[in-house]
């Protein structure tokens, strides 16, 4: 098994995969920062650059599933040269870029590669350090705040150049993990290495976990399509995906590897979807050089923290990590809906403390308890995640800023209000109130200065409301935490020792 796997190869494994994943954030990043450019460059609307940025996502998390199911038969290294291929073909499309079609598909293409590179990173680390999974999916998983803060810095020192030249940096890190990786001799998986069944990978996600994963996927092709579901829809491909895994693994899915599942989505929008708003909430504090040198930061402590997890990890336990840094993140989300001007950098800093061991320690939790489910249930987890974050999470922040919108105005300034009040749009949660854009385009400086600030003060007060996200995953940790504590307390399952 691993144990014939040498320390120093052990090292060059995890750095290949520790780079690859700098790049994927690099990346990502990078995109994220000159997207501004490119709607000035090719005349993009809005709806196009929420779409290129949106298609980042979907093609990431479908890509996890569908290799987290094949790979273990074509093995990492086909794995890892395919997302190699793809990222160069993307960034060379995006730099080369002629219209919105071009840089459309090199977002795609640059999304499926990110999505195979964290479908065979994770299940490679976890196998070459099984003994210390937690530990080391935490280490590596430092590589993507760092890539974050990489892209950050390039933005910066490249300010001047054009955003092909800022684009064309992604290839560094891309070049380094493919040097790194090629002469890389994988080891087998600890599943297969075990001789566990494919069967056996499938029943430890059963029948409700396909249900789980077959209507979220369901939904992100739909929007991928523009296609509006009716609801019975991607529930019935759900119920026949799941009715056909739970005959054929005779499983519903393990109890304990379902209610992770539930965690994911408000997980990865606590992390990640939070994110998105910390920009516009620190350039309404801070000066836009400010609020990038604020996310470098806060992205630093993040990359700092998890290199440093093992003794947490060893002191805490992976629940007792998981259950600190929700009650954490719950803290810090409540002080960035009231923090002002410097106070802001601190309470980035107390949410950055509460969120940073969220995700690595929940992949070395299911790698360390379903180490039968092989790659399917340490990348399904991260699948749901990413995709309960765009169908779910993501929608319900914006919502819940609408509708404080809608209220703060109404309440502050009824004349505004009516001027600027627009149809009521129909969301998953129900009717949401919106603006008139066109409205808010005739309005006087004064009038725009004065809803820009409702709107910054609503989106801070929403920080709050989206604090019932870790809520609810500090209740799943703990009934998670007091289950092990009854059963003699939190121990890994070695395949190697029921051999």
């Amino acid at each position: 098994m691993t144990d014939n796997v040498d320390e120093k190869s052990r090292r060059k494994i995890f750095w290949a995969c520790f780079i690859a994943l700098v790049a994927t954030s690099f990346v990502f990043g990078l995109r994220a920062n000159v997207i501004g450019e490119l709607a000035v460059k090719f005349d993009l609307s809005e709806a196009q650059k929420g779409t290129i940025l949106g298609v980042g996502l979907w093609p990431f998390a479908i890509s996890i599933i569908v290799f987290s199911l094949i790979i273990d038969k074509i093995g990492y290294k086909t794995a890892a040269i395919f997302a190699i291929i793809l990222h160069i073909a993307s960034l060379l499309l995006t730099i080369f870029a002629t219209g919105y079609q071009t840089l459309y598909w090199g977002t795609f293409l640059v999304a499926i590669a990110n999505g195979i590179v964290e479908a065979f990173i994770n299940p490679v680390v976890a196998t070459a350090y099984r003994q210390e999974k937690v530990k080391w999916l935490n280490i590596l998983h430092a590589g993507w705040p760092a890539g974050l803060a990489l892209g950050a810095l390039f933005t910066l020192f490249l300010g001047d150049l054009n955003w092909q030249v800022k684009y064309g940096a992604c290839f560094i890190p891309v070049i380094i993990y493919t040097v790194l990786l090629i002469p890389l001799k994988f080891p087998p998986n600890e599943r297969v290495a075990a001789g566990i069944p494919y069967r056996d990978m499938l029943k430890e996600v059963g029948g409700v976990g396909f249900f789980i994963i077959g209507w979220l996927m369901t939904m992100g092709v739909a929007q991928i399509a523009g296609i509006q579901l009716f609801w019975v829809v991607p529930v019935g491909i759900a119920l026949v995906l799941a009715l056909a895994a739970g005959l054929y693994t005779h499983s519903l899915g393990s109890w304990l590897f379902l209610l992770i599942l539930l965690t994911m989505g408000p997980l990865a929008t606590t992390e990640l979807g939070t994110d998105s708003w910390m920009p516009e909430l620190l350039v309404a504090e801070l000066s836009p050089k400010g609020a990038t040198w604020v996310f470098i930061y806060v992205s630093s402590i993040m990359t700092i923290l998890r290199f440093y997890a093992g003794p947490i990890v060893h002191k805490f336990s992976p629940i007792g990590l998981l259950v600190i840094s929700a009650a954490i993140a719950i803290v810090g989300l409540l002080f960035l809906s009231e923090a002002a001007a410097f106070m802001v950098i601190i309470a980035a800093t107390v949410y950055a403390f509460g969120k940073t061991f969220l995700w690595s320690t929940t992949l070395g939790l299911v790698s360390e308890r379903f180490p039968k489910g092989g790659a399917l249930t340490l990348n399904g987890v991260s699948a749901v995640g990413a995709l309960g974050m765009g169908i779910i999470g993501t929608p319900f922040m914006g919502v819940l800023q609408d509708r404080e919108v809608d209220a703060q105005l109404l309440a502050t300034s009824p004349a505004l209000y009516e001027q600027v009040k627009g149809e009521p749009r129909q969301t998953i949660f129900g009717e949401v109130p919106s603006v008139n854009l066109d409205a808010i385009a005739t309005l006087s400086a004064e009038g725009q200065e004065k809803l820009t600030a409702i709107q910054s003060s609503s989106k801070k007060g929403s920080f709050a409301k989206v604090a019932i996200l870790p809520g609810f995953m500090l209740i799943c940790y703990l009934i998670m935490f007091y289950y092990f504590k009854l059963r003699g307390g939190y121990k890994p399952i070695d395949l190697h020792d029921q051999e």
